[in-house]
């Protein structure tokens, strides 16, 4: 079997492998309808759960304040009681005093007058675990923002490196090719031919990760959108370059202004404020006004009977009650819940340490991601030529096999270098937007 035929063959193999391996062929992703950044944002917040609970944690919270403010209100209720006495009790003179069986109904309505500002403290708290939960609906969009840029991102760059690797093949196949018609008419050595040969597998194998990755990267987004792993992508590529004008003080600035989490860290300082103040409640007497009516008889129509002198009867009352001594509990409580108060002080103050550290880590991935375009960009154009003479040399036989192979490699890692630090840009801007507190659909 001569070489040539060995070559095909092992060319025909490979680019089976390359096939098979891809797990979305390319018919497939031209069935799906092609979406911009701004479909998957939206898409992303219609259809994730974690965004749903958000909105259901909202509507719960709603329903607790509801329900809080209802205990302002008076309350209504009803009794009634059977009870059966082991004989009726007589008198000479009065006759029946006590019936064998006496039925009672009694209808009260109880309205709190003061509850040593329970009621207040508590309704204050329900508001605030309302404003919690709103904010932290708030947070999650935010976030699901961020993760679908990134998956957005992803893709395309994961497309851009299986691009750039097709490329590699396809130029080292037709390099291997000039190198065994040298082989083959004498005008190198086998040596020059077998380093085509190696360097085109290499190739191969890394275009096969690549391919991989890409279809990784598809399986994440498709996850994100809720769709099937294995669902078609088709994505548009909307991406353009913006330099980054702001200073990092400024987005500092602007994160410990807008940053939401800061908002749910102060509404749990003051919520613990308000526990304190509830735990205060039994330093103070209750006072309820009451109301009952009643109704007395023998059978179960309450309507008096032998030894009920007063079928129906109703009276008003106002109760006081104070615990005024509980041996130093109502005191440790208080000192509990201002303990804890300092803890939300003190995570409050954790949290804005941490979005700056966010923010200072966003912008220098940012700042990065910018010197690594402006780098790269020049250095494109040169890999290019630089690979274009080398492979003119290599056919005029003043250069070698390694020269050319030296210059392939160079522009694959700068291409693969440019669509990094292009898509590394926008996931990191998206990243500091994310760490500044904004929420950007673009």
């Amino acid at each position: 079997m001569t070489p040539r035929t060995i070559i095909l063959l092992s060319a025909a193999l490979a680019h089976l492998i390359v096939m098979v391996s891809a797990p979305i062929s390319a018919a497939a992703q031209d069935t799906a309808p092609a979406m911009n950044l701004a479909d998957v944002i939206r898409t992303v917040l219609e259809v994730n759960l974690q965004a749903k609970n958000a909105r259901e944690a909202v509507s719960a919270a709603e329903y607790r304040l509801g329900a809080q403010k209802t205990r302002f209100y008076p309350t209504f209720s009803a009794n009634y009681q059977y009870k059966h006495h082991y004989e009726e009790i007589l008198s000479p003179v009065f006759g029946i005093t006590i019936p064998e069986d006496e039925h009672r109904f009694t209808a009260s309505v109880k309205q709190p007058l003061f509850t040593g500002f329970a009621l207040t403290n508590a309704y204050e708290l329900a508001g605030l675990d309302l404003d919690v939960a709103k904010i932290n609906d708030q947070i999650v969009r935010q976030r699901l923002v961020f993760e679908a840029k990134n998956a957005y991102f992803s893709v395309l760059k994961a497309e851009k490196v299986v691009g750039v690797g097709e490329e590699a093949v396809t130029l080292l196949a037709a390099f291997e090719k000039d190198a065994l018609n040298f082989y083959e008419a004498g005008m190198t050595a086998q040596n020059d031919y077998l380093k085509a040969q190696v360097e085109l597998a290499n190739t191969r194998q890394q275009l096969i990760t690549a391919q991989n990755a890409l279809a990784v990267a598809r399986a994440d987004f498709n996850t994100l959108l809720r769709r099937p792993v294995q669902h078609p992508v088709a994505i548009v590529d909307e991406t353009e370059y913006i330099g980054q004008t702001l200073t990092v003080e400024e987005c500092m600035a602007e994160a410990e202004k807008q940053r939401l989490e800061l908002q749910v860290g102060q509404k749990r300082v003051d919520a613990a404020q308000r526990e304190v103040d509830l735990a205060k409640k039994d330093y103070y007497p209750t006072v309820d006004l009451q109301g009952n009516y009643y109704k007395i008889g023998t059978d179960i129509t309450v309507n008096g009977g032998p030894g009920v002198s007063d079928p129906e009867s109703w009276d008003i009352r106002a109760v006081a009650s104070w615990n005024f001594w509980e041996w130093g509990r109502t005191q440790k409580g208080v000192e509990e819940k201002r303990r804890l108060a300092e803890q939300a002080k003190n995570d409050y103050q954790r949290t804005l340490d941490t979005i700056r550290f966010e923010v200072k880590q966003a912008y220098l991935k940012v700042v990065e991601s910018e010197l690594n375009i402006r780098t790269v960009e020049t250095a494109i154009n040169q890999a290019k030529e630089n690979f274009r003479i080398s492979e003119e040399r290599y056919k005029q036989r003043v250069a070698t096999s390694t020269d050319v192979l030296d210059a392939r490699t160079l522009l694959s890692r700068t291409q693969f270098n440019y669509y990094s630090a292009i898509y590394d840009l926008e996931i990191a801007k998206a990243a500091l937007a994310l760490s500044m507190g904004r929420e950007s659909l673009q």
